[in-house]
């Protein structure tokens, strides 16, 4: 008998965990932000006005190509909320705080996940599979799900390490460049590397993430 090796699924891990392309999306607020600072001789409004506006420019694009409004209102909110709070606190660097934020609940969230045996990765994979909760009742793929998660919490904080001292130092041109070098290339990453841990995780004759081999009880991670 053949082995079946798991189906390629890059594609759907790019498409439900976010993407390369919202990934990128998302460093051109900060990075506009850095930009018009500097031009603006560090100007908060500046780089406040300039986030708004690529933000905004980014959105309409995104929703006239048919990406959901609601999606695109929500990012644009957040870009909104930052550069309100850089501008109340008159401090640039505070402008990321809130998507500083957003990775140490992301990372907290995945790893407690995967303490309670249900990581994060089964279940928005499963989720478009359609599978529910099918998955954990096959051992093989809880575990595969549980280690390829883990390389979902370390993105995270590696993010945190870098831009953790760089807001305490105040290093506003860092931080906005370092959100570009840290956000579409690190997820880019995490998609290929936990899917190669996904793929050597499981049993050479497994039949793959969509035929999940059905047992009575979760295994143990």
């Amino acid at each position: 008998m053949t082995a079946t090796r798991p189906e390629p699924a890059g594609e759907s891990f790019a498409e439900l965990l976010g993407g390369r392309r919202a990934a990128l999306d998302a460093t051109l607020g900060p990075l506009a932000f850095g930009i018009a600072f500097v031009a603006g001789d560090r100007s908060i409004e500046w780089g406040a006005g300039a986030a708004v506006a690529v933000t905004v420019v980014i959105g309409v694009w995104r929703v006239l190509r048919g990406d959901k409004l609601g999606a695109v209102l929500v990012g644009l909110l957040g870009v909104v909320v930052a550069a309100l709070i850089a501008l109340y606190t008159d401090r640039p660097e505070a402008f990321f705080l809130i998507r500083i934020a957003t990775n140490a609940a992301s990372a907290l969230a995945w790893a407690v996940s995967i303490v309670l045996r249900w990581p994060l990765l089964g279940v928005v994979v499963g989720g478009v599979l359609g599978q529910r909760s099918s998955w954990r009742r096959d051992p093989a793929l809880l575990r595969a799900y549980s280690r390829a998660s883990w390389i979902w919490v370390m993105q995270y904080v590696v993010r945190l390490a870098v831009w953790l001292p760089l807001a305490w130092a105040g290093q506003t041109e860092a931080l906005a460049f370092s959100f570009v070098a840290l956000t579409w290339p690190v997820v880019a990453a995490c998609l290929a590397v936990s899917w190669y841990v996904m793929r050597r995780s499981l049993p050479e004759d497994h039949p793959g993430l969509r035929h999940p081999v059905i047992k009575t009880a979760p295994a143990e991670v």
